[in-house]
């Protein structure tokens, strides 16, 4: 245990040091290299892509279809000649055909499927941004962890300076003949404890950058310091944001309640879509075709020449085509009653999306509430608490206590400046959450 603390220390001493030796990191920062670097939004961002093209396709089917063929025939034998008669000869053949296709009508089925596609395009931006705003808020938290876990490594090494201190007195007090040994052994006892808490903090602090990394997707190898930002200031007549004021502004403006309408709207044209195989469709055509042998002749014998076969041979027509659906042995009906369903579904999901973000913001206005409520009791307990560990320094100093009613006072002093601190942090970030839904960016 002797060569325990001492070790530590160095082992801190180091990771400060190179703590200190790299960047420094604001809380913009850390959120753009999240939004650049997170693997969940990059996914995310491909999906996006994915229904960008669904929609970008869905607008090319309004276009005509055209396709062409080509192909290559040996012959032998009994082989239909130019003048429709039949002889015995091998001949190669070659025929060629193109054709193209345009829809007119089908029950409005490809400008439904655009809209849909829209839809879901828009409805996975939404998500996009959703999971760009949930990073944002991890990053914001584990910021402002960083923020807690120093101050609270700041409480230790404060108290350990005010033992310290004590020790220096009791000391002199002790070889004076004032006070008994015991009170100075009892002392640096608790100056060990001391240590041992910084330790600990030091500890919590260094996993909390940890934390940080590893939701920005940067290997802890390459560390950062956090920029410390001038926090806003706890007012005890400070007023929160209501609620229901912050629901009325979130359920127009947050992407996942965006998200919920669009899929409700997609679902809605999918009905549509189905709808329309229950009518006719029209669509035009045109054809063109040609051939050439290496063998036909002419009724005198003469090979026809290559132009003149393409121009005896070419046939072309255009024609309008009607499909008028009849039976189909209730394919389409079952796909309209289970499109319906989908609606119903996609409803339920969007008032599920809105009682979620009700409850969140509630649930966010509430800790907020309880963490300025106990933001005051802890700064008024600090406050109490100081001067009653003052109040008892000086009588430890003069004999009138010992060193465990000396200890007890520090301690409680202590872990009144932890409570104020974590009170503070945690106000801060249910306060930041109430903004962010009411439609504010981040900041610190």
């Amino acid at each position: 245990m002797k060569h325990l603390f001492p070790l530590a220390f160095l082992m801190l001493f180091v990771f400060s040091g190179t703590i200190s030796a790299q960047e420094t990191w604001d809380l913009q920062k850390c959120i753009n290299y999240a939004l650049e670097n997170n693997i969940q939004i990059q996914q995310q961002s491909i999906n996006t892509d994915y229904y960008g093209n669904e929609l970008k396709q869905a607008k090319k089917n309004l276009l005509p279809s055209v396709s062409g063929g080509l192909s290559n025939s040996f012959n032998f034998g009994r082989t239909l000649q130019y003048d429709n008669t039949y002889a015995n000869y091998n001949s190669n053949q070659t025929n060629g055909n193109l054709s193209a296709n345009v829809t007119l009508w089908n029950g409005f089925t490809l400008q439904n499927s655009i809209d849909k596609a829209d839809l879901d395009l828009k409805a996975s931006l939404a998500d996009l941004q959703k999971a760009k705003d949930d990073i944002m808020l991890f990053i914001a938290a584990s910021y402002l962890e960083i923020l807690f876990a120093e101050e609270l490594v700041q409480v230790a090494e404060d108290q350990m300076e005010v033992t310290k201190l004590q020790i220096e007195r009791t000391r002199k007090l002790v070889d004076a003949g004032s006070l008994a040994k015991g009170s100075l052994l009892e002392i640096e006892a608790q100056l060990a404890g001391e240590e041992l808490n910084l330790v600990n903090q030091q500890n919590s602090l260094q996993l909390a950058y940890l934390n940080l990394y590893q939701l920005l997707e940067l290997p802890s190898t390459e560390q950062f310091k956090i920029a410390e930002p001038v926090l806003p200031v706890v007012k005890a007549n400070g007023t929160l944001l209501n609620s229901m004021q912050v629901f009325r502004n979130a359920v127009n403006i947050r992407p996942e309640v965006k998200s919920a309408e669009y899929r409700l709207g997609s679902s809605k044209e999918q009905v549509a879509i189905a709808k329309g195989s229950l009518y006719p469709s029209v669509s035009f055509g045109a054809d063109y075709y040609n051939s050439y042998n290496n063998k036909y002749e002419d009724l005198v014998g003469d090979k026809i020449s290559f132009n003149d076969q393409l121009k005896n041979n070419e046939r072309y027509g255009v024609g309008v085509n009607m499909r008028i659906p009849i039976f189909s042995k209730g394919q389409v009906r079952t796909q309209i009653k289970n499109a319906e369903l989908q609606v119903l579904n996609q409803e339920l999901e969007l008032q599920s999306t809105k009682n979620v973000l009700r409850k969140e913001i509630e649930q966010a206005y509430t800790n907020a509430l309880a963490a300025l409520k106990k933001y005051m009791a802890s700064n008024k307990a600090v406050e109490s608490m100081q001067e009653a560990f003052r109040y008892t320094e000086e009588k430890f100093n003069v004999g009138m206590v010992n060193s465990v009613e000396y200890n007890q006072s520090k301690n409680n002093l202590a872990k009144a400046k932890s409570d104020l601190a974590q009170a503070k942090y945690d106000y801060i970030f249910r306060t930041k959450i109430l903004d962010f839904y009411n439609g504010e960016i981040i900041e610190l």
